[in-house]
C-alpha cells in the first residue's frame, strides 16, 4: 500500500482554558492519500479547526502522531515546521489575505520569494498559476479591482504556485455569495482533477458534499469517514448512550 500523504494516529489536542481542560481532538485517526479530495466537516466546536491547524503545521498534537508525507510533524521545531509548511502546503483561507498595494502577479509570487526562487522563474510560475485560475488577463491589476470570487481565485493561484503536495482550503467560500461559491468550488474541483490533493475544511454539509470523501467530526471525534455521496455522510447518528443530538 502506498504511504499516506496525511496520517493522523490517535491524535489528541487539549487546551487549558481557565480552570478547565478542553479536549478539542480526541483520539482522531485517519489517512488521506495522494490525489484525494477530502472534506473535513463539523459544527463550531467539533474539532475541525484544530485538525486544520495540525494538518497545516500551525499546531502540533498534545499526544498521538501526525505524519505528513511520512515525516512526524510533532517532533519538529519551529523552523522545521515553517520549512515543511512552505514546501508541502498551499493555503486558501476564507479571507483572501492579499496585499492591496501589490499586483496580482506580485501577490502570487510571494511564496516563491520565501522559497528563494529566482526572479524570472517566480514571474513565469505566478503568471502560469493565474492563467490556470482564469485570471491571465489581469496580472497587473490590484486586488481592489476584483470581485470577491476573483480575489479567492488569486488566493488559489498563490496556493498552487509553490507546487505543494496539499491544497488546504479553510472555509474558502465563507465570504462569498452562493453563485460565486459555486464558481470557487468548481475551481477547487478543477485543481483536484489536475492531480492535486485537496483538503477542504467546512461547517456546511452542501459544500462538503462537493468533495469525494467526507470526514465528519463531532465533539473532537470522527463519527463518519467515507464516500461523500452516501446518506450517512450528511447525518451520522450517535451511538446509544453517548448523549447529544443526532
Amino acid at each position: 500500500m502506498e504511504q499516506a500523504l496525511i496520517e493522523f494516529q490517535n491524535v489528541c489536542k487539549t487546551y487549558v482554558m481557565g480552570d478547565a481542560t478542553v479536549r478539542a481532538a480526541d483520539q482522531i485517526s485517519f489517512q488521506i492519500g495522494r490525489g484525494e479530495f477530502v472534506a473535513i466537516v463539523g459544527k463550531s466546536g467539533s474539532g475541525k479547526s484544530t485538525c486544520m491547524n495540525i494538518i497545516g503545521c500551525l499546531d502540533i498534537p498534545t499526544s498521538g502522531n501526525y505524519l505528513l508525507n511520512g515525516h512526524n510533524v510533532g517532533q519538529m521545531n519551529k523552523n522545521e515546521l515553517a520549512a515543511i509548511r512552505n514546501k508541502m502546503l498551499g493555503f486558501v483561507f476564507q479571507q483572501y489575505n492579499l496585499l492591496p498595494k501589490l499586483s496580482l502577479l506580485e501577490n502570487v509570487e510571494i511564496p516563491l520569494m520565501y522559497a528563494g526562487v529566482a526572479r524570472e522563474e517566480r514571474k513565469q510560475r505566478a503568471k502560469t498559476a493565474l492563467e490556470q485560475v482564469g485570471l491571465g488577463d489581469k496580472l497587473r491589476n490590484r486586488p481592489n479591482q476584483l470581485s470577491g470570487g476573483q480575489q479567492q481565485r488569486v488566493s488559489i493561484a498563490r496556493a498552487l504556485v509553490g507546487r505543494p503536495a496539499v491544497i488546504l482550503a479553510d472555509e474558502p467560500t465563507g465570504a462569498l455569495d452562493s453563485r460565486t461559491s459555486r464558481e470557487v468550488l468548481q475551481m477547487l474541483k478543477d485543481v483536484h482533477a489536475a492531480g492535486n490533493t485537496v483538503v477542504l475544511i467546512t461547517h456546511d454539509n452542501s459544500i462538503a458534499m462537493q468533495a469525494q470523501r467526507i470526514i465528519r467530526l463531532e465533539d473532537g471525534c470522527v463519527v463518519y469517514d467515507g464516500d461523500a455521496h452516501e446518506p450517512e455522510a450528511v447525518v451520522q447518528p450517535r451511538a446509544a448512550g453517548t448523549g447529544g443530538n443526532p
